[in-house]
């Protein structure tokens, strides 16, 4: 059964840091390209970054370039995303999933999310 079980979520104030993370099970994780959503309330989803299935290669949105770093570990079958200077923008359910630039729910393999806040 594959699962994606994402972790770390939380308060954080303006300007703090919080570390994502999302085990995957279920299925071979480093043949897969990997993506972090968010979806801020009264929002759509919103794709914020994705990494290459070894690691090498990495893309993210405008929004967060310079403050938010994905990274995975292959022999952990574990994805994370490092989030500093956070922002109340910021905001949102994140979720991870598999592909690159993936917002479409339906495909794919998608995890639970989990609840970022940040306060000004």
């Amino acid at each position: 059964q594959v699962q994606l079980v994402e972790s770390g979520g939380g308060l954080a104030q303006s300007g703090g840091s919080l570390r994502l993370s999302c085990a995957a099970s279920g299925f071979t994780f480093s043949n897969y390209y990997l993506t972090w959503v968010r979806q801020a309330p009264g929002r759509g989803l919103e794709w914020v970054a994705y990494i290459d299935n070894v690691g090498e290669i990495t893309d993210y949105a405008s929004t967060v370039k310079g403050r938010f770093t994905i990274s995975r570990d292959n022999h952990l079958n574990t994805l994370y995303l490092q989030m500093n200077s956070l922002e109340s923008e910021d905001t949102a359910v994140y979720y991870c999933a598999t592909g690159k630039r993936n917002t479409n729910r339906r495909a794919g393999y998608w995890g639970q999310g989990t609840q970022v806040t940040v306060s000004s």
